[in-house]
């Protein structure tokens, strides 16, 4: 039942927003605070390995969160990946400021990165301290 004087906006997913600020970002005019406020906001699609784990992927001495802002871009990181087309591949899906909190809590540093196969990748670094830049050069 509608509250007088009180405008209720559906939010849904997300995902219109987040995409929105990615572009904004690949058009040259993008503000950071924007970019990571709906990220956190967006209900991003995670692969699962194992019993329900989050998968990550190591690059340079990095673990980065896969995340994808569809089924389709989802599809199209495992295909770049040469997965086997018989399996069945499981994902969650989550909002994204659990997942930029699941990653700063982590040990290894561990950064979040949304269709990284995509047109328009984003990524979200770890901060890193001096002995992991160190260690990730090496």
């Amino acid at each position: 039942m509608p509250v007088q004087g009180v405008a209720v906006t559906e939010i849904g997913d997300g995902l219109a927003v987040l995409r929105s600020e990615i572009a904004a970002f690949y058009a040259g005019f993008g503000h950071p605070d924007l970019l990571r406020r709906a990220c956190g906001n967006a209900a991003l699609l995670v692969p699962l390995i194992g019993h329900d784990e989050v998968y990550t992927s190591r690059v340079r001495g990095i673990d980065w969160i896969c995340a994808f802002t569809s089924v389709e871009e989802y599809a199209r990181y495992m295909v770049a990946r040469g997965v086997l087309e018989d399996q069945m591949y499981s994902y969650q899906q989550l909002l994204g400021f659990r997942l930029i909190a699941w990653a700063a809590e982590r040990p290894e540093p561990t950064g979040v990165s949304i269709d990284c196969v995509g047109a328009q990748p984003v990524a979200f670094p770890p901060e890193l301290s001096d002995e992991a830049v160190e260690g990730a050069v090496a």
